[in-house]
């Protein structure tokens, strides 16, 4: 178990305390064998050291991923193997195997206990720029479209994480837009509506560009840059789209 307490307390910064700390400290103590909340404290003392003043370590996003994504796969009553399937990949793409399978080791004692959004989300919010926190938002999209359904409940438990957040509306539109593919899609993305002139639509692209830029992300890591290029990629999609459309 040498190397899972070494990947859970190297990895921690602010999520060890506050209700996040107490439900990793669940998750370890109730599902996984031979491994305490002490043996994991151990680890993160050891790992302060070498550490610079970041606020939010890796391992930090990675947690809040975890248990916000354990909100909004029981938020339609049932766990769904393709919704579980979907984080596991997601985790294998970002992290590599080895971290991957410490993770849901994890995730399967998260997902057992009943979380508050409300307590969660406002430790990450106190911990997380605004720019890490869009990405926890486009990986929750993710989850919930991947067992080709979206139920309402589901929607509804990411808005309500989105405004616990402080994520706001245009933002939580524009990302659900990634994910759904209707006639107006391109424009919520850019967060403009059809009668934008054509210079709003450029100005509109400049600034959602720079607010999605994936530079924005190098603090948590080029694990999770690569998950930013993929909201940039879309923003850049959809004022192609909406130029093409226009013949611009």
């Amino acid at each position: 178990m040498g190397s899972f307490t070494k990947w859970l307390g190297a990895g921690l910064g602010f999520t060890l305390g506050g209700p996040i700390g107490s439900i990793i400290g669940f998750a370890v103590g109730s599902f996984v064998d031979g491994v305490s909340k002490d043996d994991v404290l151990k680890e993160y003392q050891k790992a302060q050291s070498g550490r610079g003043a970041s606020n939010t370590q890796s391992g930090d996003f990675e947690i809040s991923l975890l248990i916000l994504a354990s909100i909004v796969i029981k938020a339609d009553g049932k766990v769904d193997q393709r919704e579980l399937d979907f984080v596991r990949s997601q985790f294998i793409g970002m992290y590599g195997k080895e971290r991957a399978n410490h993770a849901f080791k994890l995730f399967k004692g998260i997902i057992k206990k009943d979380v508050s959004a409300h307590e969660v989300c406002g430790q990450i919010r106190q911990h997380m720029p605004h720019a890490s926190r869009l990405q926890l938002m486009h990986f929750l999209f993710g989850i919930a479209k991947a067992d080709q359904h979206v139920a309402g409940s589901e929607v509804e438990e990411i808005r309500k994480i989105a405004g616990y957040l402080n994520i706001n509306q245009y933002d939580f539109e524009s990302i659900k837009a990634m994910f759904y593919d209707e006639t107006d899609s391109a424009y919520k993305i850019l967060e403009i509506t059809k009668s934008a002139t054509d210079s709003e639509l450029k100005k509109a692209y400049r600034k959602m560009a720079k607010k999605y830029h994936p530079d924005k992300l190098q603090d948590l890591g080029a694990e999770h840059v690569k998950g930013g290029k993929e909201k940039f990629l879309q923003i850049q999609n959809a004022y192609e789209k909406i130029k093409n459309e226009r013949g611009i």
